[in-house]
C-alpha cells in the first residue's frame, strides 16, 4: 500500500500534481490559441462569405494532410477511447497540430462542425507524451488519457466540473479509480484557469425565468427529453451513415472531403443556408429568445453529419448544442414553458443522449445556466440518455451501466419472442 512507504507516496503525489499542472497549462494554452484562431477564421468567413465556394479546396487540404501525415491519428476521439480501453502505443503528438489545422480549415471555408473534438484530441495527444517523460506503465497511461480529455473539454467550454466528469463518464465510471477522479478535477481546473489567464471569453447563456416543477411542467420536460434523445439518435446515425457511405464509395481518402466540399458549397452558399456553417453560436444564442423554425435542427444534423462524414475535422458537441437549442426553441410555440428554459434543456439533453453522459451534461447545464433550472436540466438529460439508443457519436465508446442492461434485456426478450 502507498501509505506503507510515506516517501514513495509523497513522490508519487508530487509527480501526479506536477503532471496535472503541466497538462492543464499546455492543453489550456492550446485551447486558448485554438479559440482565438477559430474566432478569427469565423469572422473572416462571415465577412467574406464567397469563401464558402472554396470549401472543396479546403476539404482537399484536410484530406491530403491526414492521408500524407495523419493516418495513425485519423480516428480522432475514437483513438483516445481505444487506447484507454486497450493501451497499445503512445498517441503521436502530431494528432494535435493536424486536428487543429483541419478544424480551422473546415471552419474557414464554412463546413458545419464543432470544436470539442479538436480540444479533446489536442489534450489527449499532449497528455500522452508524459508517458515517455515519466516512464509510465499502461495503467498510468489510462490516467493520462482521462486527464487529456478532461483538460481539453474543460478549457474549450469553460466548464471545469463538467469537463472533469465528462472525461470519467465517457470512459465508463466503474473502471475508474478514486485517484483518477481527483486528478481529473485538478487538471480540469488547471486548464480552465489557464484559458482565463489568457483572457479568453466564453459564450454566456441565460435562463431568466424558471417555473415551478409541477405535474404539467414535469410532463413537458419529459417530452423534450424524449425528443432530444431521438434527435441525438438521428445525429449519431447520420454521422456514421455519411462516414460509411463516403469510405465505401470513394477509396482515395483525400477525394472524400473534396467531393463532400462541392456538395456542401452548393447547398450552403447556393441556397443561402450560411447560418448552418461553422459552430452556429449566433443561432444558439438567438434561440434562447426567439423561436426557431421546426426544421432548423434537422438541417444542422444533416449538414454536420455530412461534413464530418466526408472527412472534415472538428467536433460534434457544439452542433449538438445547436440541434438541442433550436429544437427546444421551436417547441416553445406549442409547449407552454419559457423559451429559454426549453432551449437550455434541449441544449444539454441532446448532448447527453449522443455521448451517453447524463451526469456530466446535467452539471454542464448548471454551470452554464445556473442552479435554478437544474432539476429540469437533470430530468431532460436523463430521459434523453435512455431514449437515444445504444449507439452514440463515438463508435469506440463502451456503453455500460443501467442503460446497457436495459438494452440487453430488451434484446433477449425480443429474441425469445421470435
Amino acid at each position: 500500500m502507498a501509505f506503507q512507504n510515506p516517501k514513495q507516496f509523497l513522490l508519487d503525489l508530487f509527480k501526479w500534481i506536477l503532471i496535472c499542472f503541466l497538462i492543464g497549462i499546455f492543453s489550456g494554452s492550446a485551447s486558448a490559441f485554438f479559440l482565438v484562431s477559430l474566432e478569427w477564421v469565423t469572422q473572416f468567413r462571415i465577412a467574406h462569405d464567397w469563401i464558402i465556394w472554396l470549401l472543396p479546396i479546403g476539404g482537399l487540404l484536410v484530406g491530403l494532410s491526414y492521408y500524407c501525415w495523419g493516418e495513425s491519428v485519423a480516428k480522432g476521439n475514437n483513438l483516445l477511447l481505444e487506447e484507454y480501453e486497450n493501451p497499445q502505443k503512445v498517441i503521436p503528438f502530431k494528432m494535435a497540430p493536424l486536428v487543429l489545422l483541419g478544424t480551422l480549415l473546415t471552419h474557414l471555408f464554412g463546413g458545419s462542425a464543432g470544436r470539442e473534438g479538436t480540444a479533446v484530441q489536442m489534450g489527449g495527444a499532449i497528455a500522452d507524451q508524459f508517458t515517455k517523460i515519466f516512464k509510465l506503465d499502461n495503467s498510468e497511461r489510462k490516467i493520462l488519457i482521462i486527464l487529456g480529455i478532461s483538460a481539453g473539454f474543460a478549457s474549450v467550454f469553460g466548464t471545469p466540473l463538467a469537463g472533469a466528469i465528462f472525461a470519467l463518464e465517457v470512459l465508463y465510471f466503474s473502471k475508474i479509480n478514486f485517484k483518477s477522479i481527483l486528478l481529473s478535477f485538478l487538471v480540469a481546473y488547471a486548464a480552465y484557469f489557464t484559458v482565463e489567464f489568457w483572457q479568453i471569453k466564453h459564450t454566456h447563456y441565460s435562463i431568466p425565468i424558471v417555473p415551478q416543477l409541477n405535474f404539467s411542467n414535469l410532463f413537458y420536460t419529459v417530452i423534450i427529453g424524449l425528443l432530444s434523445g431521438f434527435a441525438a439518435l438521428l445525429f449519431a446515425r447520420s454521422t456514421h451513415f455519411w462516414g460509411s457511405l463516403f469510405s465505401k464509395n470513394i477509396k482515395y481518402p483525400p477525394l472524400r472531403p473534396l467531393i463532400g466540399g462541392v456538395v456542401l458549397a452548393i447547398a450552403i452558399a447556393g441556397f443561402g443556408l450560411t447560418k448552418f456553417s461553422g459552430l452556429g453560436v449566433p443561432v444558439i444564442v438567438d434561440s434562447f429568445s426567439n423561436p426557431n423554425e421546426w426544421y432548423d435542427f434537422l438541417l444542422k444534423i444533416l449538414f454536420t453529419g455530412f461534413t464530418l462524414g466526408a472527412g472534415f475535422k472538428g467536433g460534434e458537441v457544439t452542433p449538438l448544442f445547436f440541434v438541442g437549442a433550436t429544437l427546444g426553441s421551436a417547441l416553445s410555440t406549442i409547449i407552454p414553458m419559457p423559451i429559454a428554459l426549453l432551449a437550455g434543456v434541449g441544449f444539454v439533453a441532446v448532448f447527453s443522449g449522443a455521448t451517453h453522459t447524463p451526469i456530466a451534461c446535467s452539471i454542464m447545464g448548471m454551470e452554464l445556466f445556473g442552479i435554478a433550472p437544474g432539476i429540469f436540466i437533470a430530468i431532460g438529460c436523463t430521459i434523453a440518455y435512455f431514449s437515444s439508443g445504444s449507439v452514440g457519436i463515438y463508435k469506440s465508446q463502451i456503453v455500460k451501466g443501467v442503460k446497457y442492461k436495459l438494452y440487453q434485456r430488451f434484446k433477449s426478450e425480443k429474441l425469445e419472442h421470435l
